[in-house]
C-alpha cells in the first residue's frame, strides 16, 4: 500500500488524484480529514499530524512506499518523524519531495538548505529513497490573481530573472511513476517546465489568454518584505521567500531540464496550458 502525506496540499493532492486515477486505493494522512472528502470512498484517510509522532504509528502500518511532504520545510523535525516512524514500520521506499537545488555544491537559497538537510537524513536512513526537485510551481502565479484582477498587474522583486515554472500535475505524475514503477530508487530528478521566462513574459502569457493587458512591476525586496509581514507570515519564511526571490533575479534558476521526460516519457506541460485552466482566477 502507499501513503500520501499532505493530500489536502498542492502536490499530494495531485498524488493522490493520479494514484486513484490509475487504479490504486492509497492511504492518506491528514490534519483534517474534513478536506479530505473527496476522497472519501476512493481512499483510506487517516488524521495524523507530522508533528505528532505518535499519530504516524498506525498510519505506517502496512505501508510499503511513502509519499513525503511537508508544508513546513524550515521545520526539519517534522520530516525526520516520517522518516523515523516509516523505518520502524517497515516501509521499504520513500518518494520524497524536494526543492530545485537542493544538491548544488553552493545550496541556491534558504529552501535549498533545508531540503539539502532533510534528503541527508533520508539518505542516511538506510530506506530506499527518491528525490524529486521541482522549480517554481506554476500555481505559485494564483497568489498574482488578486492584484491583476484589480490593477491588471502583480508585484515582486525578481527583475529580469529567469525561472522554469512547473505544473503540480507534472509533479503528481513523476510522483506516481516513482512509487509505482521499479527502478527509480536511488534517483534523483530535477523538474522543470518546458521554458524558461521572465515575470513580464508570464505576465504577457497571462495576458494573452484572459484578453486584457497584465503588468508585471519589479519591486524592491523591501517592499515585497512589508507584504508578507502584513500577512503574517513567520519570519523565518519571509526571510526564505526573499531569498528565493533573489536567486531568480540573480539568474540561477534559469535552467530547463528533461526530468518530467526522462520520468513519465511525455514532455512538461506549459504554462500556457497551465493558465487556459485556471482563467478564472485572473479575470
Amino acid at each position: 500500500m502507499i501513503l500520501v502525506l499532505g493530500a489536502t496540499g498542492v502536490t499530494g493532492g495531485e498524488v493522490a488524484r493520479q494514484l486513484i486515477q490509475a487504479g490504486q486505493r492509497p492511504r492518506l494522512l491528514v490534519r483534517n480529514p474534513a478536506k479530505a472528502g473527496a476522497f472519501e470512498g476512493k481512499a483510506d484517510i487517516v488524521q495524523g499530524d507530522l508533528d505528532r509522532p505518535e499519530s504516524l504509528r498506525a498510519a505506517m502500518t502496512g505501508i510499503e512506499r511513502l509519499y513525503l511532504v511537508s508544508a513546513a520545510a524550515h521545520n526539519l523535525a517534522l520530516e525526520g518523524n516520517a522518516i523515523d516512524a516509516a523505518k520502524m514500520a517497515g516501509v521499504k521506499h520513500i518518494v520524497k519531495l524536494s526543492v530545485v537545488g537542493a544538491d548544488a555544491p553552493e545550496t541556491h537559497d534558504q529552501f535549498s538548505k533545508w531540503h539539502a538537510q532533510a534528503e541527508a537524513r533520508l539518505r542516511s536512513s538506510g530506506l530506499a529513497w527518491t528525490m524529486l526537485r521541482p522549480h517554481f510551481f506554476m500555481t505559485n502565479a494564483l497568489q498574482w490573481g488578486e492584484t491583476i484582477r484589480a490593477q491588471g498587474a502583480f508585484y515582486q522583486p525578481t527583475g529580469e530573472g529567469r525561472f522554469a515554472a512547473i505544473d503540480p500535475a507534472d509533479i503528481g505524475a513523476c510522483a506516481v511513476k516513482a512509487l509505482t514503477e521499479p527502478g527509480h530508487e536511488g534517483m534523483a530528478y530535477e523538474l522543470s517546465g518546458p521554458e524558461s521566462l521572465s515575470a513580464a513574459q508570464y505576465a504577457a502569457k497571462i495576458s494573452s489568454v484572459i484578453g486584457k493587458p497584465v503588468r508585471f512591476v519589479d519591486i524592491p525586496a523591501d517592499g515585497m518584505r512589508q507584504g508578507l509581514v502584513k500577512a503574517s507570515l513567520p519570519p523565518v519564511l519571509v526571510d526564505a521567500l526573499l531569498d528565493l526571490m533573489a536567486t531568480i533575479k540573480s539568474g540561477k534558476l534559469d535552467v530547463v531540464t528533461d526530468g518530467v521526460a526522462k520520468v513519465t516519457g511525455r514532455k512538461a506541460r506549459s504554462f500556457d496550458d497551465w493558465t487556459q485552466r485556471h482563467i478564472a482566477a485572473f479575470r
